[in-house]
């Protein structure tokens, strides 16, 4: 897969290359990522943040209320305030994202 040209990679092809660069079945690799995710969203619930050195950190913030516009009709419509999942990316992954381009 080639993302020089903005592609993306799917599900499959993640648990794909996680096998591969593990050296462990596509079948761990999915169970991983599952853990993986199920972790982060529990710990995401509970207020709480994942902090990955160097790569990133997951988090939660407050959106606040706030009128928008419903795009079909054009309507002035209210929107509720809501807590959204957030990820910041570490020094090291944006260095490398930024050497790449």
């Amino acid at each position: 897969m080639n993302n020089s040209k903005g592609e993306m990679m799917n599900k499959t092809e993640l648990v794909e290359a996680m096998a591969s660069g593990a050296g462990i079945t596509k079948a761990a690799a999915s169970k991983v990522l599952e853990t993986f995710m199920t972790t982060v969203t529990d710990v995401l619930k509970k207020g709480d943040q994942v902090v990955i050195p160097g790569f990133g950190s997951f988090s939660t913030g407050k959106r606040s209320a706030r009128t928008g516009r419903n795009p079909q009709t054009g309507k002035t419509i209210q929107i509720k305030a809501s807590v959204v999942a957030k990820f910041k990316a570490g020094k090291k992954l944006k260095e490398a994202v930024q050497d790449k381009r």
